[in-house]
């Protein structure tokens, strides 16, 4: 079957549409990926988006907007991806939406909300559309995240030792081969928001991240400041456990820096740098991994990977997913045309360990494309595959 997966993440930036064709195999899920493009939101609709995240107050009314925008922004991209990565031959839409709310009190997850609405999508490309993943976790107990951890479990599944699946996206998760998943911390958001609030090229050129690690490079990390971060609680608890930007947004990197208003901004980044290589690190130590698999924009840092590198130690190898046949750009859409692929043939995409949750579940709801909701591929007797082969390696 092929499968166009969407999503864009917590640094809310660009949708990436990547493409896959899925074979249930035995007791094996192959994949061979057919490619990823990835369409940046339009800068109004991300103005307007940033706006109304947390911790912003905002509207009913501006919630349907987004939800009607990021939906024809999700729809233009699979229409796309399908003309240029499947030959107009895709079979099924997954997407995970753009999430714009994850509800966490006292550790528990109340709730979670991911807007685009899939109807555009259905309409535009004619397909099912399997959306809204995270809410039957939650509802069965678990945090809705990380949701990843299932791809990442069958996929790592054989090799030796222990690894370790590492995302750096906004925020950043592990997954271990026992089940134990999730977020570590902030990857890149506070780099973002200190990229974007307290640097001239922030300022003036609109810069949203730091491009190759340059602005890290030229500070010195702030010791001090590193230890206040450091005293966040989050780090803390035990898992499984979830955080977004409703904790590590903009406003909390300012109350973080009261006192510090004399830091150069290359100090301040340099320092919220060595925090997500630190935070990362304690993570992955507390599952004892022998190597880490990473992905997602932030392997595109050399600062902060050569910073994780040396709080690890040479004993546990840092490589990107690359290596084994998953596109670091392209890994969470692939993941999450794996959990539709999973859903219309009523397999669970859960693993309870991993989210908390009091049985693993079958995610997501179904918009039907033109021909209903007759499904392709649907079989009675499919089985819960064991692992993921990826073609080629």
């Amino acid at each position: 079957m092929r499968v166009i997966g969407l999503m864009s993440g917590t640094s809310h930036d660009a949708i990436d549409a990547g493409a896959v064709d899925l074979t249930l195999d035995g007791d094996s899920l192959r994949l061979t990926p057919l490619g990823v493009i990835s369409r940046a939101y339009d800068d109004d609709l991300r103005t307007a988006l940033t706006k109304a995240l947390p911790p912003s107050r905002t509207t009913m009314a501006d919630v349907c907007r987004l939800d009607t925008r990021i939906g024809q922004a999700f729809a233009a991209a699979a229409t796309e991806a399908d003309r240029e990565l499947c030959d107009g031959r895709a079979e099924l839409v997954a997407s995970h939406g753009q999430t714009v709310f994850h509800w966490v009190a006292e550790g528990r997850v109340h709730g979670t909300l991911q807007i685009g609405q899939a109807a555009w999508i259905a309409e535009a490309t004619g397909l099912p559309v399997v959306a809204d993943f995270r809410p039957r976790d939650v509802a069965a107990g678990g945090q809705g995240a990380p949701l990843v951890s299932l791809v990442d479990q069958l996929w790592l599944r054989g090799r030796p030792g222990t690894p370790i699946a590492l995302n750096l996206g906004g925020i950043a998760n592990i997954t271990a081969p026992d089940g134990t998943a999730f977020d570590t911390g902030p990857a890149n958001a506070l780099i973002d928001a200190a990229v974007y609030e307290l640097t001239p090229q922030g300022r003036e050129q609109d810069l949203t991240y730091d491009k190759d690690g340059e602005i890290a490079a030229r500070g010195t990390v702030h010791g001090d400041l590193l230890a206040r971060l450091l005293a966040e609680p989050y780090y803390a608890l035990p898992a499984p456990k979830t955080t977004g930007k409703e904790l590590f947004h903009p406003a909390y990197l300012r109350r973080a820096l009261e006192g510090y208003e004399a830091l150069a901004p290359e100090d301040v980044v340099a320092t919220l740098t060595r925090l997500t290589a630190v935070t990362v690190a304690d993570a992955v130590r507390t599952v004892k991994a022998s190597e880490v698999v990473a992905s997602g924009g932030g392997i595109r840092n050399p600062v902060l990977m050569a910073a994780l590198r040396a709080e690890l130690g040479p004993g546990v190898p840092v490589r990107a997913s690359d290596e084994l046949g998953l596109a670091s750009a392209a890994k969470e859409a692939y993941a999450f045309a794996v959990l539709g692929f999973l859903t219309v043939h009523g397999l669970p995409g859960t693993v309870a360990a991993s989210t908390g949750a009091r049985h693993a579940s079958v995610l997501g709801s179904l918009t039907p494309g033109r021909t209903g909701l007759r499904l392709p591929g649907l079989t009675e007797d499919a089985r819960p595959p064991r692992r993921l082969v990826v073609d080629g390696h």
